[in-house]
């Protein structure tokens, strides 16, 4: 059997219960700590026959690795990687899609960030490179507050590769965000009657050249003032929220 993963925090511990219980092996819960959002964790595990031990808060620190679990942690079956065959599955049985995907963010609270604003706005994958860039570790789970549970977490060996595949195949537009001349504002962008690939480059260097071939449009985000640039997870989500309001989503 596959070593246990462990997810902490109330949100990421709920989101899992309701979508995907049959992955729960153990609920560590803090001992002493008797709460409503604690108890309604216990009522979602009860059905599904998931084991609850009290625990130290040393214990749930050792587990989650962090101070900050809390007084939740649950170990759980290891979810399957998804790669690039998941995606060309995911884009064969969906219409019009969109899609985000992230080129080399490497610190897990901005890629937890970005997946939780991926599925409050209708994201159905978010698709990022194998190496050079944070996965989908337990602090990304917990920040992304339940999302990543919403949300096909897709790990392609090449992303720029990928991304000139889904266009020729499957027809997805590929829209970059970047400072450039050739770029429009993003609500001049007509996100309607296709699938999308939003790509959000780091805060630092942006779109790596090889990744910028390979979009159809490049857009920015009209700001006031002098500023050039933004946190990525606060980009990626004014972005999307402008494809969704397009899309009517």
């Amino acid at each position: 059997m596959a070593k246990p993963e462990y997810y902490y925090g109330v949100h990421s511990v709920e989101s899992l219960l309701e979508l995907e219980p049959e992955r729960v092996l153990t609920l560590f819960a803090l001992k002493g700590r008797e709460d409503q959002r604690l108890q309604h964790i216990f009522e979602l595990a009860e059905p599904f026959g998931v084991s609850i031990q009290k625990a130290s808060r040393d214990t749930l620190e050792k587990l989650a690795g962090l101070p900050y679990h809390q007084g939740v942690v649950a170990a759980v079956r290891p979810h399957p990687t998804l790669n690039e065959k998941d995606l060309d599955d995911l884009l064969t049985a969906s219409k019009q899609p969109l899609l985000l995907a992230l080129d080399q963010i490497t610190d897990p609270h901005n890629l937890g960030a970005c997946i939780r604003t991926a599925a409050a706005m209708g994201v159905e994958a978010v698709i990022v490179p194998r190496d050079r860039a944070a996965s989908l570790t337990p602090t990304a789970r917990k920040v992304a507050a339940g999302g990543a549970e919403k949300v096909k977490f897709i790990q392609v060996t090449n992303l720029a590769r990928t991304l000139s595949q889904i266009k020729e195949q499957f027809n997805v537009q590929v829209v970059g965000t970047m400072l450039d001349e050739q770029a429009l504002p993003i609500q001049q962008f007509d996100f309607t009657g296709a699938a999308v690939c939003v790509v959000m480059g780091a805060e630092d260097t942006g779109l790596r050249p090889i990744t910028q071939a390979q979009c159809d449009q490049k857009v920015y985000i009209p700001m006031a003032g002098n500023l050039q640039s933004l946190n990525v997870s606060v980009a990626t989500g004014m972005a999307l929220y402008e494809a969704c309001r397009q899309r009517n989503i």
